[in-house]
């Protein structure tokens, strides 16, 4: 995988050359960005969003996403990703004197084809062939201009980029059911619950009467088993969505757990 960037990461262009590509993007940061070749599925709770070359998003922060990134028709996944930090974000509305109502929102928002859109990523992808890093005034300007552009386009966004609030203390169980197929740390968990890890442990033993590392492996396996029995798919395509980091530990944990390989369930590899 090849990144570039400017400073401090704030402007990239990641340039995955695996045919196959996870990412779990659990960002303190809002995402826009623009798809520029290959294909990537973003799962949201029990949504997924297929986004090709030439689709533009927005992902607010503190959602959990799981980015499947793939090739497609003989090119590698590339897209420009711009982060909107929340420094930023308090400047632009104070300067500005903008005070609107803020809100939580949450999942993928994609925008059509547009002349702003197809402007201003345009003007981007020439600086990453630039010796070096995008010089830092410039990285303002277009940060500048990213959000100037999203205001413009989505009558709504300024409630979700004016939110600078943190997660509150939500129901355990709810949130887990939706999320369990995301591979993060329980620290995390316990964070996006609003709980420290250890009330979040004690929650989660009073709410299912198991350990959290157990009962996310049984969640994940049985996915996994309805996947494969009932939509017919194929291990390899799979096990990502499902939470497991690679095909191995997915077919050992698999069989470990109800006495037969994934091949066995659909007959195939």
């Amino acid at each position: 995988m090849s990144i570039y960037w400017s400073s401090p990461n704030e402007i990239m262009l990641p340039c995955i050359q695996e045919k196959y590509f996870k990412q779990e993007l659990i960002s303190g940061d809002h995402s826009f960005g623009r798809i520029i070749s290959g294909e990537v599925n973003v799962l949201i709770a029990e949504k997924t969003h297929v986004l090709n070359a030439g689709d533009t998003f927005f992902c607010p922060r503190n959602q959990l996403c799981t980015f499947i990134k793939t090739s497609k028709d003989g090119k590698p996944y590339s897209s420009i990703m711009i982060s909107l930090r929340a420094e930023r974000l308090k400047d632009f509305y104070t300067r500005h004197n903008i005070a609107p109502v803020p809100k939580h929102h949450h999942g993928i928002r994609q925008y059509n084809n547009h002349p702003l859109l197809e402007s201003f990523f345009g003007s981007i992808l020439p600086y990453f062939g630039l010796d070096g890093e995008i010089p830092p005034p410039i990285v303002s300007v277009k940060i500048e201009e990213a959000i100037t552009i999203l205001r413009t386009l989505d009558a709504d966004i300024d409630r979700c980029l004016a939110n600078f609030s943190i997660p509150g203390k939500i129901d355990l169980p709810d949130f887990m059911e939706k999320n369990f197929m995301f591979n993060m740390p329980l620290q995390k968990f316990a964070y996006f619950t609003g709980r420290s890890l250890t009330t979040f442990k004690t929650d989660f033993k009073k709410a299912f009467s198991i350990s959290p590392q157990r009962w996310l492996t049984q969640k994940r396996l049985e996915l996994a088993h309805y996947q494969l029995s009932e939509q017919k798919r194929k291990p390899v395509d799979i096990y990502l969505e499902a939470g497991f980091e690679n095909l191995s530990h997915f077919s050992f944990a698999f069989k470990k757990h109800f006495g037969y390989a994934p091949t066995l369930v659909t007959g195939t590899s």
